[in-house]
Protein backbone atom coordinates (compact mmCIF):
# COMPACT_ATOMS: atom_id res chain seq x y z
CA UNK A 1 0.00 0.00 0.00
CA UNK A 2 0.93 3.20 -0.76
CA UNK A 3 2.57 5.29 1.97
CA UNK A 4 0.68 9.13 2.94
CA UNK A 5 3.35 11.18 3.65
CA UNK A 6 2.88 14.64 5.38
CA UNK A 7 5.34 17.53 5.59
CA UNK A 8 5.37 19.15 8.41
CA UNK A 9 7.82 22.55 8.86
CA UNK A 10 7.05 23.75 12.44
CA UNK A 11 4.71 26.54 10.63
CA UNK A 12 1.16 26.68 11.54
CA UNK A 13 -0.27 25.60 8.10
CA UNK A 14 1.87 22.95 7.66
CA UNK A 15 0.72 21.51 11.23
CA UNK A 16 -3.13 22.24 10.56
CA UNK A 17 -2.48 19.92 6.90
CA UNK A 18 -0.66 17.17 8.81
CA UNK A 19 -3.75 17.20 10.97
CA UNK A 20 -5.93 16.74 8.43
CA UNK A 21 -3.71 14.14 6.96
CA UNK A 22 -3.75 12.26 10.07
CA UNK A 23 -7.42 12.08 10.92
CA UNK A 24 -7.73 11.21 7.27
CA UNK A 25 -5.08 8.63 7.48
CA UNK A 26 -4.46 6.97 10.41
CA UNK A 27 -1.03 5.49 9.32
CA UNK A 28 0.27 9.24 7.96
CA UNK A 29 3.75 9.91 8.34
CA UNK A 30 4.41 13.30 9.26
CA UNK A 31 8.36 14.63 8.19
CA UNK A 32 9.83 17.38 9.24
CA UNK A 33 13.10 18.35 7.14
CA UNK A 34 15.42 20.15 9.83
CA UNK A 35 17.76 22.31 9.03
CA UNK A 36 19.27 23.71 12.33
CA UNK A 37 18.70 27.05 11.37
CA UNK A 38 15.05 28.14 13.10
CA UNK A 39 13.97 29.63 16.18
CA UNK A 40 14.74 27.53 19.12
CA UNK A 41 11.11 27.38 20.24
CA UNK A 42 10.05 25.33 17.62
CA UNK A 43 11.46 22.49 19.36
CA UNK A 44 8.64 23.32 21.74
CA UNK A 45 6.34 23.86 19.47
CA UNK A 46 6.97 20.43 17.39
CA UNK A 47 6.48 18.22 20.57
CA UNK A 48 3.44 20.00 21.71
CA UNK A 49 2.15 18.98 17.85
CA UNK A 50 2.86 15.38 18.57
CA UNK A 51 1.14 15.43 21.78
CA UNK A 52 -2.07 17.18 20.11
CA UNK A 53 -1.90 14.62 17.12
CA UNK A 54 -0.52 11.41 19.06
CA UNK A 55 2.17 10.86 16.09
CA UNK A 56 5.64 10.58 16.63
CA UNK A 57 7.31 13.23 14.07
CA UNK A 58 10.47 11.71 11.80
CA UNK A 59 13.31 14.00 11.42
CA UNK A 60 15.36 14.13 8.72
CA UNK A 61 18.02 17.12 7.32
CA UNK A 62 21.04 16.95 5.09
CA UNK A 63 23.45 14.30 4.49
CA UNK A 64 26.20 16.88 4.21
CA UNK A 65 25.25 20.38 5.51
CA UNK A 66 24.81 21.01 9.22
CA UNK A 67 22.90 24.72 8.48
CA UNK A 68 22.29 27.27 6.35
CA UNK A 69 25.87 28.99 7.78
CA UNK A 70 27.88 26.24 5.97
CA UNK A 71 25.58 25.66 2.79
CA UNK A 72 26.63 29.44 2.14
CA UNK A 73 30.20 28.86 3.10
CA UNK A 74 30.65 25.76 1.08
CA UNK A 75 28.78 26.29 -2.15
CA UNK A 76 29.82 29.74 -2.19
CA UNK A 77 26.72 30.79 -3.10
CA UNK A 78 23.91 32.62 -1.00
CA UNK A 79 20.92 33.62 -3.12
CA UNK A 80 20.24 34.32 -7.36
CA UNK A 81 18.92 33.57 -10.65
CA UNK A 82 18.88 30.13 -9.14
CA UNK A 83 17.14 31.00 -6.21
CA UNK A 84 17.65 30.07 -2.37
CA UNK A 85 20.70 27.06 -2.47
CA UNK A 86 20.08 26.63 1.09
CA UNK A 87 16.39 25.61 0.96
CA UNK A 88 17.35 23.14 -1.75
CA UNK A 89 20.15 21.56 0.35
CA UNK A 90 18.48 21.64 3.81
CA UNK A 91 14.78 21.07 2.35
CA UNK A 92 14.19 19.53 -1.06
CA UNK A 93 16.99 17.36 -1.67
CA UNK A 94 16.27 15.88 2.06
CA UNK A 95 12.73 15.43 1.10
CA UNK A 96 13.76 13.83 -2.66
CA UNK A 97 15.84 11.29 -0.89
CA UNK A 98 12.81 10.17 1.57
CA UNK A 99 10.30 10.46 -0.77
CA UNK A 100 9.14 7.10 -3.23
CA UNK A 101 7.44 6.82 -6.45
CA UNK A 102 4.44 5.92 -5.04
CA UNK A 103 3.90 8.60 -1.93
CA UNK A 104 0.87 10.67 -1.88
CA UNK A 105 2.61 13.62 -0.09
CA UNK A 106 0.63 16.56 2.09
CA UNK A 107 1.59 19.90 1.93
CA UNK A 108 0.91 23.07 3.36
CA UNK A 109 -0.12 25.21 0.76
CA UNK A 110 -3.28 27.69 2.32
CA UNK A 111 -6.31 28.74 0.29
CA UNK A 112 -4.38 31.75 -0.52
CA UNK A 113 -1.37 29.87 -2.40
CA UNK A 114 -3.36 27.91 -4.91
CA UNK A 115 -0.61 29.76 -7.54
CA UNK A 116 2.05 28.34 -5.24
CA UNK A 117 0.78 24.86 -4.78
CA UNK A 118 -0.05 25.09 -8.78
CA UNK A 119 3.80 26.10 -9.20
CA UNK A 120 5.23 22.93 -6.88
CA UNK A 121 3.13 20.72 -8.83
CA UNK A 122 4.60 22.37 -12.28
CA UNK A 123 8.17 21.78 -11.27
CA UNK A 124 7.73 18.20 -9.52
CA UNK A 125 5.88 16.39 -12.66
CA UNK A 126 5.37 12.46 -11.27
CA UNK A 127 4.67 13.54 -7.89
CA UNK A 128 0.98 12.85 -6.13
CA UNK A 129 0.31 15.88 -3.89
CA UNK A 130 -2.18 16.66 -1.88
CA UNK A 131 -3.06 19.87 -0.78
CA UNK A 132 -5.98 19.74 2.11
CA UNK A 133 -5.92 23.28 3.37
CA UNK A 134 -6.93 24.62 -0.39
CA UNK A 135 -9.27 21.50 -0.27
CA UNK A 136 -10.86 22.53 2.64
CA UNK A 137 -11.03 26.48 1.99
CA UNK A 138 -8.62 27.09 5.01
CA UNK A 139 -6.51 30.07 5.58
CA UNK A 140 -3.48 30.97 7.27
CA UNK A 141 -4.99 32.97 10.39
CA UNK A 142 -7.92 30.19 10.16
CA UNK A 143 -4.61 27.76 11.33
CA UNK A 144 -3.48 29.87 13.92
CA UNK A 145 -6.59 29.77 15.54
CA UNK A 146 -7.07 26.05 14.89
CA UNK A 147 -3.77 25.60 16.74
CA UNK A 148 -4.22 27.90 19.50
CA UNK A 149 -7.62 26.20 20.21
CA UNK A 150 -5.75 22.74 20.51
CA UNK A 151 -4.50 24.52 23.54
CA UNK A 152 -0.88 25.00 21.98
CA UNK A 153 1.00 28.16 21.39
CA UNK A 154 1.97 29.28 18.26
CA UNK A 155 5.32 30.03 17.01
CA UNK A 156 8.13 32.42 18.67
CA UNK A 157 8.39 34.16 14.81
CA UNK A 158 4.60 34.54 14.60
CA UNK A 159 4.36 36.30 17.61
CA UNK A 160 7.34 38.25 16.61
CA UNK A 161 5.63 39.33 14.01
CA UNK A 162 6.97 36.99 11.18
CA UNK A 163 4.81 36.47 8.69
CA UNK A 164 6.65 32.82 8.18
CA UNK A 165 8.18 30.68 10.57
CA UNK A 166 11.49 30.21 8.05
CA UNK A 167 14.98 29.98 9.34
CA UNK A 168 16.31 32.80 11.07
CA UNK A 169 17.59 35.54 8.42
CA UNK A 170 15.89 34.45 5.36
CA UNK A 171 18.02 35.17 2.31
CA UNK A 172 14.43 35.21 0.47
CA UNK A 173 13.96 38.55 2.29
CA UNK A 174 14.20 41.73 1.66
CA UNK A 175 14.58 45.03 2.84
CA UNK A 176 11.81 45.08 5.79
CA UNK A 177 11.97 42.11 6.44
CA UNK A 178 16.15 42.66 7.50
CA UNK A 179 15.33 45.63 9.29
CA UNK A 180 13.29 43.51 11.13
CA UNK A 181 15.68 40.93 11.52
CA UNK A 182 18.38 43.73 12.48
CA UNK A 183 16.41 45.20 15.41
CA UNK A 184 15.14 41.30 16.67
CA UNK A 185 18.78 39.50 15.75
CA UNK A 186 21.06 41.76 15.64
CA UNK A 187 23.86 38.64 15.68
CA UNK A 188 22.14 37.28 12.62
CA UNK A 189 22.25 40.45 10.53
CA UNK A 190 25.52 40.88 11.36
CA UNK A 191 27.01 37.80 10.27
CA UNK A 192 24.79 37.48 7.00
CA UNK A 193 26.65 40.94 6.58
CA UNK A 194 29.67 39.93 6.50
CA UNK A 195 28.68 36.50 4.36
CA UNK A 196 27.70 38.91 2.04
CA UNK A 197 30.93 40.68 1.31
CA UNK A 198 32.82 37.22 1.54
CA UNK A 199 31.01 36.42 -1.24
CA UNK A 200 30.32 39.48 -2.85
CA UNK A 201 26.79 38.81 -3.17
CA UNK A 202 24.06 41.26 -1.59
CA UNK A 203 20.13 40.12 -0.59
CA UNK A 204 18.23 43.66 -0.77
CA UNK A 205 17.58 45.02 -4.28
CA UNK A 206 17.02 48.86 -4.43
CA UNK A 207 15.05 50.96 -7.41
CA UNK A 208 16.01 54.34 -6.51
CA UNK A 209 17.72 56.47 -8.77
CA UNK A 210 17.88 55.47 -12.54
CA UNK A 211 14.97 52.96 -11.48
CA UNK A 212 17.05 49.86 -12.65
CA UNK A 213 17.47 47.21 -10.21
CA UNK A 214 20.55 47.41 -7.91
CA UNK A 215 21.84 45.49 -5.58
CA UNK A 216 22.52 46.46 -1.68
CA UNK A 217 24.73 44.95 0.56
CA UNK A 218 23.46 44.64 4.95
CA UNK A 219 26.48 47.05 5.71
CA UNK A 220 24.55 49.88 3.48
CA UNK A 221 20.90 49.33 4.00
CA UNK A 222 18.99 52.52 5.03
CA UNK A 223 17.58 51.21 8.06
CA UNK A 224 14.40 52.54 7.20
CA UNK A 225 14.01 50.94 4.04
CA UNK A 226 11.84 48.65 3.24
CA UNK A 227 8.66 47.70 4.94
CA UNK A 228 7.47 44.54 7.28
CA UNK A 229 3.61 44.69 8.27
CA UNK A 230 3.35 42.35 11.12
CA UNK A 231 1.41 39.16 11.20
CA UNK A 232 -2.23 40.05 12.32
CA UNK A 233 -2.68 36.67 14.65
CA UNK A 234 -5.91 37.72 16.11
CA UNK A 235 -8.45 34.62 15.56
CA UNK A 236 -10.01 33.63 12.03
CA UNK A 237 -13.21 31.75 11.19
CA UNK A 238 -12.42 28.33 12.40
CA UNK A 239 -12.01 29.40 15.86
CA UNK A 240 -13.28 26.16 18.00
CA UNK A 241 -13.63 23.67 14.73
CA UNK A 242 -11.43 21.09 14.54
Amino acid sequence: MSRIVAWFSCGVTSAVACQLAVKKYPNCEVIYCQTNSEHQDNKRFLNQFEKWLNVKVTCISSKKYTDIWEVFNKTRYLVGVGGARCTGELKKTPRLEYQQPDDLQVFGFDRDEVHRANRFNEHNLGIDTWFPLIEENVSKMDCISIVRNAGIEIPAMYKMGYRNNNCIGCVKGQAGYWNKIRKDFPDVFDRMAKVERELNVAICKSYAGDKKRKRVFLDELDKDAGRHEDLDISCGLFCGEY
